[in-house]
């Protein structure tokens, strides 16, 4: 009975890691193609797209990776490397937590937008580090 309860836990905590970093790649999408204004991201001090393109691509990437790593841990459950994916786990809580404190010291589109879809992602990293333990 456990048993079922912690794979419908872990496929809870995939299915919103999957939505953070599906949001996060899409912010960053919308940045790149100028969507989004500078004035609304990275606390409103990119001075220009060239400062600010380089921070997306980044992010682009840490969230592709990030989306890459939570796919593998929700589909191996019963892994023979927990210590590792639960430390990788748990840098991402706290990579996530202080970019979502961060986020609390920006402008108005990061307060709102940002930071919840940030908070999402440090409650989906935290249920996958503590169903790795």
């Amino acid at each position: 009975m456990f048993e079922k309860l912690r794979k419908v836990s872990m496929r809870t905590a995939v299915i919103m890691g999957c939505c953070f970093y599906s949001l996060t790649i899409l912010i960053h999408i919308l940045i790149i193609m100028g969507i989004i204004p500078l004035t609304w991201v990275n606390g409103g001090r990119s001075e220009s797209f060239e400062n600010q393109l380089p921070i997306s691509i980044l992010n682009l990437i840490t969230a592709i990776i990030g989306v890459l790593f939570t796919v593998t841990v929700g589909a191996n459950i019963q892994s023979k490397f927990n210590r590792w994916i639960t430390t990788i786990c748990w840098f991402f809580v706290v990579l996530w937590t202080y970019g979502f404190i961060q986020q609390l010291f920006g402008t108005l589109f990061e307060k709102m937008v940002c930071s919840l879809i940030l908070l999402l992602g440090v409650i989906s990293s935290l249920r996958m580090a503590i169903e790795k333990r």
